[in-house]
């Protein structure tokens, strides 16, 4: 068996100690450049989420408002209280939602999600979603109906 000789056996040990503190940070730099660009769309990612939620919810809301109209002939009086989808998925902690009866038109009504908490900060481009009795669908934000519903 052949011996190696003292430099290979010290360039072998040398090898074998780990990383330097170069490699370690560049790999702190690769990580932070991922969740550089990982974090806000993730963030953004929930934000639609909720919207969509959000949107659904509505359309519960409106469903409610319709089977008491045919049950009563007027939105007068309808409570719906808090509908499951409000509370499914945590829900309300991104949105509160309420709805209106016109006083004046009992025929009329508007449901309302209000963005609360971070959703609030995070969603000023569709911002509060209403929906009203004929279907009609508007937002408070700057961006394009279209984008938001």
């Amino acid at each position: 068996m052949k011996s190696r000789s003292l430099h290979a056996r010290v360039y072998a040990v040398r090898l074998q100690k780990g990383v330097t503190l170069i490699e370690l940070l560049l790999v702190m730099v690769i990580i932070a450049i991922l969740s550089g660009i990982a974090i806000p769309a993730y963030k953004n990612y929930v934000v639609k989420t909720n919207r969509s939620a959000a949107k659904a919810c509505l359309s519960e809301y409106a469903q409610f408002m319709e089977r008491y109209y045919t049950t009563n002939l007027s939105y007068s009086g309808a409570s719906p209280g808090n509908i499951g989808c409000a509370s499914d998925a945590n829900l309300n902690t991104a949105y509160s939602f309420t709805v209106s009866v016109n006083v004046n038109a009992p025929r009329l009504y508007t449901v309302t999600a209000t963005p609360v908490s971070a959703q609030l900060s995070r969603d000023t481009q569709c911002g509060t979603l209403t929906l009203n009795e004929s279907g009609s669908k508007t937002k408070s934000g700057s961006a394009a109906l279209s984008t938001c519903w």
